[in-house]
Formats: structure tokens, sequence, C-alpha cells
């Protein structure tokens, strides 16, 4: 196919599907590449359109597209809208039912799937990998490719399997995308994505050299104003930052308990608020989110669990209430502000106290060597588990309980998790999500002769029959969500009907909840003999407080650009200035007292009364809103009266 027809065929597949005329950005680079065969990196920020990249290729070619992100509840969503437009999608990850991954994996492989997506968790069990070598594979995408270098800030294990799956099909081309990635990162993630290519059926190798093309669209977001600001009082700041703006919000801290203090201090405030955290019932977290998206309500006060796959292109200020503990993670979160190219804000509210609490994350997130050896020991005995025992052993892990009998902290116990998981003893998910499981207890000609079900109920019982088999037979997970996408009720009330007929007796409902577990990878070893690498323990630590140390400079150095700063660290050196930032609002001509008398008498035309620090909001330098508020109230065009302004 002539080039020109391949744009047309792809253009037309964009029109058809997503009513778009054209692609933007890098888009189209990023297609036409791998449509030529090539390995692909595409580096777009947030909002740039990542999912066009893969899923319009996935429709021009032949075969199924493997998607593989961490994101659970971005693929559920994705493979939801993409079904909604007539395009077959499937995913498979943590805690499904056997007889349903091996019918989507079949469906794959019989050519009746376009997009698959996969977690990269799953990627190492033997059915996966065997059901993939009779695939017609089109491509492999790996979404969050950042994931996969040991430099990065959010590095996973898992994803270094995709080198094995490559392998397979050592001839597809793969396509890495991601927002967040520092030069060395971009530079890991070609060359763990590139597989050595065999030179004869014994797959003997030559030596690795990375072939990847490729883009980079600027990570600049003109349309958002970056700004620090000091803030001894960051409940007061924090109100009077979203009572002068208007629009949805985003509050992100570092605890699970601070969400819904926030939350309740701002509805108190009478801003509507609610709160997120992976800790909530997914119910819960579910319905919470559907109000913020649909507009229910207006702030949503989250931890870092929060936002990753959200597509609500309308919000007009995120506020980080906490540091965190990299640019990479404070870059990405903060871009989910203004994705509709509307102006918005990304305030980061710092004090002194900001620089201890961020310092001691370094010591929580790796403890000494022998805290962790003694983490190790007390597992076994928290399992029972001798030395010589374990090697594939997968148990419940209660991190409370674990702590309260052995006398740890819990956030440093995680860490330690991590750390030895990282060195290969052990595999730790501190938030394995377990699916629902039904059982009918009535048989289906009893089930048929009731007349008693509401009407809920019966929408209910008729979405489970249609898309489960086997539940008459034996426990079979289920997908909540689904069921009330299927039964046309919301996610509470489908949760309300499957337990008032699990309370009939009709059904046994086990309710979805996320369970962390602990699956040993090697035999358990005696404590003083467990090893952690310098690569896992040394570098990975120096590499934090370097990220730690470029978060500290970016919030105090007070004469450069913010959005500058940020675009360097991810290696582009030759922004300009964005002109919006406190930095440049700080450092732009402060004898122009004009705009900012109107700037004021456009905040007081309400007739409302307005306290003076709300003035501070306004994106003028503080000298010149003094030097403009004194000459406005000299004239006689506003009254000063108890610390609040008014017109007169």
């Amino acid at each position: 196919m002539e080039s020109g027809e391949l744009r047309t065929d792809i253009t037309d597949i964009l029109k058809k599907y997503w009513g778009y005329e054209d692609f933007r950005g890098i888009q189209l680079d990023i297609i036409e590449s791998l449509l030529q065969g090539h390995d692909t990196l595409g580096l777009m920020p947030t909002g740039g359109g990542k999912s066009i990249t893969f899923q319009v290729p996935a429709l021009a070619l032949q075969g199924v597209c493997i998607v593989i992100t961490p994101l659970i509840a971005l693929m559920k969503d994705q493979v939801h809208h993409l079904r909604q437009h007539g395009i077959p999608a499937a995913a498979i990850y943590s805690g499904m039912q056997h007889d349903d991954i091996l019918r989507i994996l079949e469906n794959a492989i019989l050519g009746s799937t376009k997009l698959l997506y996969v977690s990269p968790e799953r990627l190492a069990s033997e059915l996966f990998q065997t059901k993939l070598r009779h695939m017609n594979v089109s491509f492999i995408t790996v979404d969050e490719a950042h994931c996969i270098s040991q430099w990065g800030y959010d590095f996973r294990p898992s994803y270094l399997t995709i080198a094995d799956i490559r392998l397979i099909h050592p001839h597809v081309p793969v396509l890495a995308l991601t927002a967040t990635a520092t030069p060395a990162v971009v530079d890991d993630i070609c060359q763990h994505l590139t597989v050595p290519s065999p030179t004869s059926f014994d797959h003997q190798v030559k030596e690795r050299s990375t072939s990847f093309r490729i883009f980079r669209q600027s990570f600049a977001r003109p349309n958002i104003a970056y700004i620090v600001q000091h803030s001894p009082d960051k409940h007061a700041d924090l109100v009077r930052l979203l009572s002068g703006i208007q629009g949805s919000a985003i509050v992100y801290v570092r605890s699970r308990r601070r969400t819904r203090e926030i939350a309740q201090h701002l509805t108190e405030a009478a801003i509507t608020a609610t709160f997120y955290h992976a800790g909530l019932q997914p119910a819960d977290r579910d319905q919470r989110q559907r109000d913020w998206q649909h507009d229910r309500v207006r702030v949503i006060v989250a931890t870092n669990a929060f936002g990753m796959g959200i597509d609500k292109a309308d919000v007009r200020i995120v506020v980080h209430y906490d540091i965190p503990d990299s640019p990479e993670a404070y870059f990405q979160e903060a871009g989910r502000a203004g994705r509709d190219g509307q102006p918005a804000r990304a305030v980061l509210l710092y004090n002194a106290a900001d620089r201890a609490k961020l310092q001691k994350r370094v010591a929580d997130t790796f403890p000494p060597r022998d805290e962790v050896r003694q983490v190790y020991e007390h597992l076994a005995y928290y399992f029972q588990m001798a030395v010589g025992d374990g090697y594939g052993v997968a148990r419940e892990f209660n991190i409370d309980d674990f702590c309260q009998r052995f006398r740890h902290f819990p956030i440093r116990v995680h860490a330690a998790l991590q750390l030895l998981q990282q060195a290969g003893y052990i595999d730790y998910d501190g938030a394995a999500d377990r699916q629902a499981r039904i059982r009918f207890l009535v048989t289906r000609d009893d089930l048929y002769r009731l007349d008693t079900l509401t009407p809920d109920e019966d929408h209910v019982v008729i979405a489970l029959l249609r898309n489960y088999g086997g539940l008459f037979a034996d426990y079979t997970y289920v997908d909540e969500s689904l069921i009330a996408r299927e039964a046309g009720l919301t996610a509470p009330r489908t949760y309300d009907v499957l337990m008032a007929l699990s309370q009939r007796h009709l059904i046994h409902f086990i309710p979805r909840k996320q369970v962390p577990y602990v699956r040993y990878l090697q035999r358990r070893e005696d404590s003083q003999h467990v090893q952690l690498p310098p690569a896992i323990y040394e570098q990975r630590l120096q590499q934090y407080q370097q990220r730690i140390d470029a978060m500290l400079s970016y919030v105090t150095d007070n004469s450069r650009c913010r959005s500058q700063q940020l675009l360097a660290y991810f290696g582009e050196t030759d922004s300009q200035p964005c002109g919006q930032c406190d930095v440049c609002l700080s450092e732009q001509d402060e004898n122009s007292p004009a705009d900012a008398k109107t700037l004021i008498i456009n905040l007081l035309n309400d007739r409302k009364r307005h306290h003076i620090t709300e003035l501070l909001h306004l994106p003028v330098p503080q000298p010149t809103l003094h030097q403009a508020l004194t000459g406005l109230i000299q004239e006689e065009h506003v009254v000063q009266e108890d610390g609040f302004l008014t017109l007169k």
C-alpha cells in the first residue's frame, strides 16, 4: 500500500470511530513508523492522545494488538469504550477466573479480538505464553513504558518479562508510550525492549543493539500556569484558592486519612468535595469518581491512587497539598489540569516543614539492610515457613497484624517487602484485587418460578445469567461494574441488590475486595544470607535522593521559570519562559498597576465583601497589587474595612 493510501486509510478509521478529522501532534508520525514495522517510542504529555496511536493502527492491521498496561481501571474503561464503538476488545488481569481468561485467549487466537489488554503480571504465566504463540499478533503496545526502567520513578519488575514475550514473536514491532521519561529512562526503555535478533532456530543471538525510532512531543503545557505558593497555613490557603477559581479541581495529598479530613474541611467551607484512596471499597471508589466526573461534586481530594486513565478534560486546577517525591510524579499529576486546552493552574503548597518530610521519605523508602533482613525473617515466622521451604507458596498478608505482632512500622515494612521483591525473593502485591464471586443457591427451575423479585433484582439476575455460565454449579468470578452496566443500575445499587439476594439465600455473594499477598519466589533463606545487590539498593537509593533533591530545587528556585525547570528535567533545555508562573509574574514590569486595578475591580464587581487575601490569587506580583489597591482606595473606588474589600 502506498503512503498516500495508508494515510487515507488510517484517517478514515480515525473519523469513523472517533469522529476526528485529522491527527494531532506526533500521533501520525508514531502510527506511520509502526505501520512500517519499526520499533517506536512515543514521548507524549498527559492529554496528548496516546491511545489513538495504538488503537487506530490496531484496526488498520491484520491480527490482534497486545496492549500491556499496569492500570486495570484504565484497561477496563478503554475496553468498554471500544466495545461501545463496535471494536472487539478484551482484557486479562489479576483476579479473573481461569475459564474467562481461557475464553478471551481463544477468541484472540481465532481472530475475534483486535485489541487485547494484558496486565504485566499475566505475561509470565505459562497459559498466556502458550496461547500467545498461536496468535496472529499485529504489534505490541507497552503503555507507561517508564515502568520498565530501574532508573524510573515507578519501576515495576513485572515489566522486565516483556522482552521474553518479544522472543515469542521476534518480528512483531513494539510501540512504547510514556508521558514521563528523562533521557536516562528513554535509553533504558529502548535497551530493555529491544529483543536480540534470532539467527537460527536454536535462538542463538547477536549482541543487542537498539533500533527504536523515537518521536518526542514537547512536554510543555502552555495553558497551565505552574505556581509554587509558600503556605504557612495550607488549610486556609487551599480554601482561598478553590474559592477564587471556578471549575473542577483535584487536590493531591500523601495519606488516606488526610483525604477524608481535607474533603470534610472543604465541605464545611461550602465547597462540594469528596475523597478517594485505594483503601475504599471498589464500588465506593467508582461512585466517588463518577460523582466528580459528572460534576456532582466539584473537588476530589485524593492520594496518588487517583488519576491514571481518568478522562476529564475540564479540570481547572490541580493542587498539591503535600509535595510529591519526584518531578515525574508531580508533572504527571499536575498535567491532569487543562486537558481541554483552556487556561488552568497547577499549584503546589509549600512550607519549611516539607523539606524535613521529604528527607524522611528517603529513610522510610530505603530502610537499613539489617531492617530489611529482619522483616524477611519475621515474615517467615508469621507464615511459619522453615528454612528451605516456601517455593511458590502464596499467602494473604495482613500488614497491620504483622506490624503489631513484630513491632514494625507499616510504611517501612511496605518498603522492605518491595526491596525483597526487586531482589527476587518474594512477589508482593499490597493491593491484589480479588473479584467478587457468586453462586446460585437455588436451582434454575426454582429461580424461574420465583415471582417475588423486585424489578432491580430481576435486572441483576438476568445480567448474571446472560454474562456468566456455571453459576448454579460452583462459585464464579464476576465483574460488579459489568453487572451494573448490563442491569442499568449504579454500582452501589447493584451491590445492595446482590447483598439482598444473598440475604434471601437465593445466591451466595462474596464481595470484591483488595487483599495484600506475599508469594515466595524461591525457597526461604536464612535471613543473614539475604542479599540486596547495589543495583537494587545503593543505586536506587541514590536515584531516589536525586529525585527528592530535584523536587526541593523546583520549589525553592525562585529565579527560573517553573515550566522551564520541569522541561529541563525531562531533557528539553531550549524552552522559553512561560510568562504565567509565579516566577515569571514576579519578574514582569512592576510599574503597570493599571492592569492590576482592572483585575481587582473585576473581582469586586459582584458587590460582595472579599477578604484582602483573595487578591493574592490574582496573576499579579504582590508589589504591583499593593500599589494598585492603594491607588483604588485613595481614589475612593474601593473601601477597606476590617480586612475586607468592597466597591464603593
